[in-house]
């Protein structure tokens, strides 16, 4: 059986789908898979044991029709048994279209019932502490007489020489692996993703004064980093002592292979908290107003992972609406409204379990 999984979007999506393939090897010990990700996203999937080929969906294919239809035509050569099709996007229709493909899975969307030949809808409420983003998944495999009951974590792998080196660059940079290390995520992937950075700031305060030999590492990359200075000098001044703002890591993998050596990651949800999780790196996730926690809270247990969000200290701005997203636009508003005073003891309980 050779089977293709697609999954585009952002490194968190790439990173959660990845499940899929422990899933169905499991199944299938000798089954072909290939992954189709954009290409930024590969590095979560590097060293994946179960994926056997990586298929990459680059930006000339989302700006050009001409090379969309190219590798619709080169991936129906492959003449795939399966395809699942985590987001079904329009780009990801016309791949599935052009495919030999006999098995067709992917979510119900109403105007996809003719491409598809097995639809799964989302489910509305998780069953385990994995999550929306994990069970929604598992499901699609069922066309595949695959249990999606048995829950499969995301994980990434990194090669003992990612580790040695990440663990001498720290050891260079005057941190003592041996005392506790934090990665905070001080920015999400936007600004409505963005904890406000006077509130991040107090955060990181409270870590200090909770654990007085903290060391503090800032998750940014270059082009962040004028606001990630910013949030820098909103910190008390005997905060910034324990702030090593100049380490961080120059790539993808290398702020993986430092994570690794990290106590905990603590910040705005997104891709960073996945890929802590993955690392089974303990986790505090702020999330944005308007985000849906019950869909990204994966393995949330209340010890190791512990996530907040507004919702659950000010049940209000959610009485009248289906969903949190219908309030994206107001998110600025709403941030201001969860300030760090309302989880700071939860914060607290969770560094003083590490």
């Amino acid at each position: 059986m050779k089977i293709l999984i697609i999954q585009q979007k952002m490194i968190g999506d790439v990173l959660a789908s990845s499940i899929l393939f422990e899933a169905i090897k499991h199944q299938y010990p000798d089954a072909e898979l290939h992954y189709l990700i954009n290409t930024h996203t590969f590095p979560v999937v590097d060293q994946n044991p179960y994926i056997d080929k990586i298929q990459f969906f680059t930006p000339e294919h989302e700006n050009s029709k001409l090379k969309l239809f190219k590798i619709a035509k080169q991936l129906r050569k492959e003449n795939y048994d399966a395809i699942v099709d985590v987001y079904s996007k329009l780009s990801s229709n016309l791949i599935t279209l052009f495919s030999k493909a006999k098995i067709k899975i992917s979510i119900d969307k109403g105007r996809n019932k003719l491409l598809y030949t097995h639809l799964y809808k989302h489910k509305a409420k998780a069953d385990t502490n994995a999550g929306l983003a994990i069970e929604n998944r598992l499901q699609l495999l069922q066309t595949l007489d695959i249990d999606n009951s048995k829950i499969v974590r995301p994980k990434i792998y990194l090669t003992k020489e990612e580790e040695s080196k990440a663990k001498a660059f720290l050891e260079s940079s005057n941190i003592d692996t041996n005392k506790p290390l934090y990665m905070i995520g001080v920015l999400g992937s936007g600004s409505n993703k963005t904890y406000p950075f006077e509130y991040m700031a107090s955060v990181i305060d409270t870590i200090v004064k909770t654990q007085p030999e903290s060391q503090i590492l800032f998750n940014y990359i270059p082009k962040q980093e004028e606001d990630a200075k910013a949030i820098l000098e909103l910190c008390a001044p005997e905060t910034q002592k324990h702030i090593h703002f100049e380490v961080f890591g120059k790539s993808l993998r290398d702020f993986l292979a430092i994570t690794q050596h990290c106590d905990a990651l603590i910040g705005n949800e997104g891709g960073a908290i996945n890929m802590a999780k993955a690392l089974s790196i303990p986790t505090f996730t702020i999330f944005s107003p308007w985000i849906k926690k019950e869909a990204w809270n994966m393995f949330d247990d209340g010890i190791k992972h512990v996530s907040v969000h507004l919702k659950d200290y000010d049940n209000q701005p959610y009485l009248d609406i289906k969903h949190p997203k219908e309030l994206k636009s107001q998110a600025s508003e709403l941030y201001l409204k969860f300030k760090p005073s309302l989880f700071e003891e939860d914060l607290i309980k969770f560094l003083e379990r590490l």
